[in-house]
């Protein structure tokens, strides 16, 4: 059975912990930034070249008597390398955040093994990091292959026909029909 590894011992660039205690039955609001610190440490673990802004807004509220419920926004300005130019890019990164958590959950596996995106989060000593939690939905929200606006890629025009990797397959074949028939 594979489980996840539990969010303590995964060491965050970016660490903002909220124990249940702290949240009131109202609900509590908070506007984190992250430091210079954390946004290189988080640029270098996301392969950035650049990260200049990193934000995150949150609201939490209690989920029962011993869950929280952690909804928001991770923005953020990432310096990333146009995959056709190699020129560098600056992305926008706007990413909604809708989690709930519990004491003592596990995530629910799909038949496979595979975990499921279903199911409360564990709550861990009766904590949430909110920054993990930011860095987690930027990671996820990155473009794997940043372009420049106007960049397109036009693959390389062969020089012939017998350039292409199943050459020597085709003239084979034709070899085959032109003495079998």
């Amino acid at each position: 059975m594979t489980r996840r590894t539990p969010e303590h011992i995964v060491k965050w660039p970016w660490s903002v912990p909220l124990a249940i205690a702290d949240v009131p039955e109202t609900g509590k609001h908070l506007d984190i930034t992250a430091d210079e610190q954390a946004r290189a440490a988080i640029a270098a673990l996301a392969e950035l070249r650049a990260l200049p802004r990193l934000e995150a807004s949150f609201d939490v509220t209690l989920r029962g008597r011993d869950g929280l419920r952690v909804t928001g926004e991770v923005s953020a300005t990432v310096g990333q390398v146009c995959v056709v130019t190699l020129e560098p890019v600056d992305n926008e990164v706007d990413e909604d955040i809708d989690l709930a958590f519990a004491p003592g959950a596990t995530a629910p596996l799909r038949p496979g093994g595979a975990e499921s995106d279903e199911g409360p989060e564990p709550l861990i000593n009766g904590m949430v990091d909110l920054g993990a939690i930011a860095t987690e939905f930027l990671l996820l929200a990155l473009d794997p292959y940043p372009r420049k606006p106007d960049a397109v890629f036009e693959a390389p025009v062969e020089a012939h026909e017998g350039a292409h990797p199943f050459a020597a397959l085709a003239a084979l074949k034709k070899g085959q029909g032109g003495a079998g028939s």
